[in-house]
């Protein structure tokens, strides 16, 4: 038996799913129950961010919110942010990734090659807009929100869901909406779209594209941080 007939028949099963399930909603119950109680000092964005990330990654998103997106962090490092930043990317392309999916590939039936260019789309400007529209609100000019959520937004994106993009069509193999295959696949994908865009956010970071998003222990969400992580490059104009 090959490994991709092996590792199919293993996401193929309804166990799968039910252990999933087991995994990730005690995970997401705590997040929700900490966000509302030790952290809502946190902005509404950033709630949501990790709020989707455990739903979408269970044990792997509580871990990396607990090490990184809690006031009760030791100290803020350039690995703690680069996680908040891909978790922050992440968040908006698994909302964009599942519609796409379910779209292309669950409802159209699609062609493979179809599925990836839909879902790539839907991921990427669900992800590019939740970069955008903080910053828009934030008073930052259209066009320039525009500009900077494109420089430093578009590598992280795209190293993620060509990575889950392909992981989900290689897993799937073409298995429909009723099948457990369908959204085993697309649940590993999601995951390893995340750890493959890591790195990315932290070059990103370290090479000031963006900036990674605010030190969870500062209570003071006024102006002068930078929500949406980007890279102010008004500022040098």
């Amino acid at each position: 038996m090959s490994l991709l007939q092996s590792l199919h028949d293993t996401i193929d099963s309804p166990a799968f799913l039910i252990g999933w399930a087991v995994l990730m909603i005690p995970c997401l119950v705590w997040t929700i129950r900490d966000l509302a109680t030790k952290n809502a000092h946190l902005m509404p964005l950033m709630k949501l961010v990790w709020t989707l990330t455990v739903l979408y990654s269970g044990p792997l998103g509580l871990l990396i919110y607990r090490a990184t997106g809690r006031k009760e962090i030791a100290a803020d490092t350039l690995w703690r942010r680069s996680f908040r930043s891909v978790a922050h990317c992440y968040s908006g392309c698994g909302m964009g990734e599942i519609a796409g999916v379910i779209l292309a590939a669950g409802i159209l039936s699609l062609a493979s090659h179809y599925v990836a260019l839909v879902t790539f789309a839907f991921a990427y400007i669900a992800g590019f807009a939740l970069t955008v529209g903080p910053l828009v609100q934030g008073g930052t000019p259209l066009r320039t929100a525009l500009w900077d959520a494109f420089l430093a937004e578009t590598p992280s994106i795209t190293v993620m869901e060509v990575t889950a993009i392909g992981v989900s069509l290689w897993l799937a193999q073409g298995a429909g909406m009723g099948e457990a295959a369908f959204w085993s696949s697309l649940i590993v994908s999601l995951s390893a779209g995340l750890i493959v865009a890591y790195p990315v956010n932290v070059l990103l970071i370290r090479w000031r594209v963006k900036e990674g998003m605010m030190d969870p222990r500062i209570t003071d969400h006024g102006e002068g941080h930078d929500h949406a992580g980007h890279k102010r490059h008004s500022a040098r104009s």
